[in-house]
């Protein structure tokens, strides 16, 4: 029986998880593997998840949901085929994400979530 192969993370995943180390450079972080992705917790809590395209999960505020997906580049977070993951989550594209002040957005957006929680 042949060995399955491991395949590593993507370049564009790699590069996106430095750039949010780097933003959230003194705080407390763990990553764990979860939807699909790199899960970047604070406080035991889900911040964002970096997807292997580069893509971005954000936890937001579900009475923000209708203004976020607005946004270039963001919409509804599906998980696996055609399963909606609710208003609480949004997926915000990785071509989305290439000027800093957009990730700084979009972190800032999971943040205040994050604190509302009782969380960071």
């Amino acid at each position: 029986m042949a060995a399955r192969a491991v395949r590593g993370p993507d370049p564009v995943q790699v590069d996106l998880l430095d750039r949010v180390r780097a933003a959230l450079a003194g705080r407390e972080l763990r990553e764990v593997a979860m939807f699909g992705g790199r899960a970047v917790m604070v406080d035991g809590a889900m911040l964002v998840s970096v997807g292997r395209g580069g893509d971005l999960l954000v936890r937001i505020d579900p009475a923000r949901h209708d203004e976020l997906v607005a946004r270039p580049g963001a919409g509804p977070a599906v998980m696996g085929t055609d399963r909606p993951m609710g208003p609480g989550w949004i997926t915000v594209s990785a071509d989305a994400l290439d000027e800093e002040a957009d990730l700084a957005f979009w972190l800032g957006v999971a943040a205040e979530h994050h604190a509302r929680l009782g969380r960071g």
